[in-house]
């Protein structure tokens, strides 16, 4: 694709990041990212774990939009919970707007019966984004050459640094069994406004997820209970809601240790988004995930599709005082 092109695409996605009321930056592995999906699944895993990702969106658009995210997490006995912490950054256009939060997670665990149990979830943290209007590139700028230098747009807002920084909470909730498990989270309970220009208002949306899923073995067990070396499927339905944003994940996990496999399809309510093939492996305490985006909208052959890399670890676990209860749910 021809670089003024490119460079157009650029601007205009930048423009409508800042004129439209923004949304979270999403990830195809949803459960590769738990704590970012629902702030209950802290503590979940029993274990300690560390969990790290990377997203390059539409790559073939010159620094268009690139997400990192690390979260850490582990049960407590003694707080009959689990404690998590989370980090996320996210640039788009080149380093024009940047979004980065970290926040502290508690959850409780409640068990129902011993068969079912329930995990509630509150986080809290500080959210931060950032323009940068030095690097902005306007309409009057793009021509048939490239750029131009000059602009007939205003310059900034004086005494205006264009940083916009807030508190942010979110809460969730899980309820599962050995084999089935789900979900309902929201995010930015308490309102935070986006808005650059001063006296202006543009309060950032929130989004609520929902997913659902389970475990279904392939392998006679006999009556012993689900272990990771099973041979499983794990059909998922996620759906989330932020502002006029609608989005549906429905796919589906094969998992034969080492390997897992995903196949998912990602639309939106207004059409089709992506088709999301993924592939992983598990060693011991360490996994890894790959996923690409095949991009089924208008936006398949200038942007590319997208790139997602996810790394997990596991630590050993504390002696424990009492057996605590962990979701068999994918991890990728």
């Amino acid at each position: 694709m021809h670089k003024t092109i490119k460079s157009s695409i650029v601007a205009v996605l930048v423009l409508i990041t800042m004129m439209a009321r923004s949304q979270d930056a999403h990830y195809s592995q949803f459960f590769a990212n738990p704590l970012y999906l629902n702030p209950a699944f802290a503590g979940s895993k029993s274990c300690p774990r560390l969990v790290m990702n990377f997203r390059n969106q539409w790559p073939a658009i010159p620094g268009s939009y690139v997400t990192y995210n690390a979260s850490f997490d582990m049960h407590f006995d003694a707080l009959q919970g689990g404690l998590g912490i989370i980090a996320n950054s996210d640039r788009a256009g080149e380093g024009v707007l940047t979004t980065q939060s970290i926040s502290l997670i508690y959850n409780v665990l409640i068990p129902v019966t011993r068969e079912f149990a329930i995990i509630a979830g509150i986080q809290g943290g500080y959210f931060q984004k950032t323009l940068d209007w030095n690097r902005l590139v306007f309409g009057d700028q793009i021509t048939n050459w490239g750029f131009t230098q000059s602009t007939m747009q205003p310059g900034p807002p004086a005494g205006n640094n264009f940083n916009i920084g807030d508190v942010d909470f979110a809460a969730g909730i899980l309820g599962y069994s050995e084999k089935f498990y789900m979900g309902f989270a929201a995010h930015h309970l308490v309102p935070i406004n986006e808005a650059f220009i001063p006296d202006n208002v543009s309060i950032l949306p929130v989004k609520l997820t929902g997913h659902i899923g389970g475990v279904i073995p392939l392998e006679k067990s006999g009556n012993r209970n689900l272990r990771d070396d099973d041979m499983q499927l794990s059909p998922n339905i996620i759906y989330q809601q932020q502002g006029a944003f609608h989005q549906m994940s429905v796919g589906m996990y094969f998992k034969k240790q080492p390997m897992i496999f995903g196949l998912w399809y990602r639309r939106f309510f207004e059409g089709h988004d992506a088709l999301i093939v993924l592939a992983g492996f598990e060693y011991d305490k360490f996994k890894f995930g790959y996923s690409y985006d095949i991009t089924l909208s208008e936006l398949a052959s200038p942007a590319g599709g997208a790139h997602e890399f996810s790394f997990g670890l596991d630590f050993n676990c504390p002696q424990r005082k009492q057996k605590v209860r962990r979701i068999n749910c994918p991890s990728f």
